[in-house]
């Protein structure tokens, strides 16, 4: 089976690179990704699948019929949207959307869950049950994978599998990661109230952009001293707003900020531990303050025997020295976690890089390139894994 999964692939590549270019040259952000979904709601329509669209808004569904005699069915994960940056690779397919680049890889997930969904529509007779592609919008604003639970997405599903392109490993190779993969992704407003003033007698004011600056420094300081340094928490502020003129005391400031973490326990904890910092830096100082602490995508933690079923199925299709277990998680997010609180699964990295270059640009880079050849391997890898799935 092995064999003709590979065979298929191999005879497909050539329309599977068309189709990826074809979606690079026409990106689109996250929950306008209109001409996509109708693209690949015609691809799977082509291949004999049942399609759904307007899933999760602009997402779309593909099912792969089966009269096997399991009942479970397995899902197949895959983004589409593309990120606000300008390409600047030079690539013959490049962005023809000014501002926006497929710059993570998702033309490449959109890619591969086309080509497995292409794959496995010529050997259904012999899956013993059904899959469900699940092509999801939105995943950069961590809002799709919600939108697509919401709408039924995961009825019935008994487990889910993903993908993500890692330039850090050369194409041809596979990473997969036993427990947590990402980090948990939270959203953080910290607003400082202080009493405005002349520029020049800050004694008589309480200066709100110096006691941000205090606010910021303390809360780096704290992670260092306060939090264990065996589960990592990363807090970043992205964007501060405050003050009228240069010569007047700012009565406001507002942080934006994002709060990275692994661990459930301390996700828990941070709110608090984060407001206590805030409340005890502005009372020295008599400002008061605002925390709105707004959680977002959990922590993709992947399945034991689903993330077995994936390094099994990789290292049968191509020799256990392209397939490594990766020793550590990401602290980016995934949304691809929202699944897995309704069935159990694993995402895998696919490697992307080129073996000759001595730089992969990374993800969210606006010359970042992978190497095509991956998509094979992506979607063999996959392909297999859907069919050992159900044996």
């Amino acid at each position: 089976m092995l064999t003709r999964i590979k065979d298929l692939a191999t005879k497909l590549a050539p329309r599977l690179i068309e189709i990826r270019r074809h979606i690079h040259a026409h990106p689109e952000l996250s929950g306008q990704e209109y001409q996509t979904s109708a693209f690949v709601a015609g691809v799977l329509s082509s291949s004999g699948l049942h399609v759904e669209e307007g899933i999760g808004k602009t997402g779309v569904i593909g099912t792969l019929q089966n009269n096997g005699p399991d009942e479970r069915i397995l899902a197949i994960r895959t983004d589409m949207d593309a990120l606000p940056i300008q390409e600047r690779t030079g690539l013959e397919y490049a962005s023809r959307s000014e501002g926006v680049m497929h710059a993570c890889g998702h033309d490449v997930h959109t890619t591969v869950g086309l080509g497995t969904a292409m794959v496995l529509s010529q050997m259904a007779e012999e899956l013993g049950g059904k899959v469900r592609f699940l092509f999801q919008p939105a995943e950069e604003i961590a809002q799709g994978a919600n939108w697509m639970v919401k709408d039924g997405a995961m009825k019935n599903v008994s487990g889910v599998l993903g993908v993500h392109v890692f330039p850090s490993i050369p194409a041809g190779s596979i990473g997969v990661r036993y427990g947590a993969l990402t980090a948990a992704a939270d959203d953080l407003e910290i607003i400082i109230i202080g009493e405005s003033g002349h520029g020049a007698r800050p004694h008589e004011a309480i200066d709100a952009i110096w006691i941000a600056s205090q606010v910021i420094t303390g809360l780096q300081q704290a992670i260092s001293r306060t939090q264990n340094p065996l589960r990592p928490v990363v807090l970043s502020i992205g964007k501060i707003s405050g003050g009228r003129a240069p010569n007047i005391i700012a009565d406001q400031v507002q942080l934006l900020g994002t709060v990275r973490s692994l661990h459930p326990e301390t996700r828990t904890q941070l709110p608090n531990w984060i407001e206590n910092i805030v409340a005890n830096v502005c009372h020295s100082y008599g400002a008061r303050y605002q925390v709105n602490y707004r959680q977002g995508v959990p922590s993709v933690q992947n399945d034991y025997a689903m993330t077995q079923l994936l390094q099994s199925s990789a290292e049968e299709a191509w020799s256990s020295d392209r397939v490594q277990v990766l020793p550590e998680p990401s602290l980016g997010a995934e949304d691809f976690s929202v699944y897995l609180e309704h069935a159990p699964g694993s995402m895998f990295r696919l490697g992307v890089g080129y073996k000759d270059r001595i730089i992969n640009h990374p993800l969210h880079h606006p010359e970042f390139e992978v190497d095509e050849s991956a998509i094979i391997t992506g979607v063999v890898t996959m392909a297999y894994a859907a069919y050992k799935y159900y044996l």
